[in-house]
């Protein structure tokens, strides 16, 4: 569904994600590479455990909740990819006092 214009010519960046190593390019949010990669990158929810992708992208619904760098709870679409950076979509419930 999400697919990188053929004239994106920035440079690389390697990121680790649930372990897997994946290129993403730099200046990208970590839901923006993680869309982008066509990859299964769902969150499930706390409750009934459905699968839920970034929506708004602006940090406000809150289905973007990654764990990065040994962090809970961050909002993958407000954070910007790093070289090395080890995320880990999130399951489940928000992580209290992370």
């Amino acid at each position: 569904m999400f697919k990188r214009s053929d004239q994106d010519s920035r440079p690389s960046v390697r990121i680790v994600v649930d372990g897997a190593a994946l290129a993403a390019r730099e200046g990208d949010t970590v839901s923006a590479a993680l869309l982008a990669s066509g990859r299964d990158v769902r969150r499930a929810t706390a409750v009934s455990g459905a699968p839920r992708l970034p929506y708004c992208m602006m940090g406000v619904c809150f289905d973007c909740l990654v764990t990065i760098d040994g962090v809970g709870n961050r909002q993958g679409c407000l954070v910007p990819v790093a070289e090395g950076m080890q995320i880990e979509i999130q399951k489940g419930k928000r992580e209290i006092g992370r």
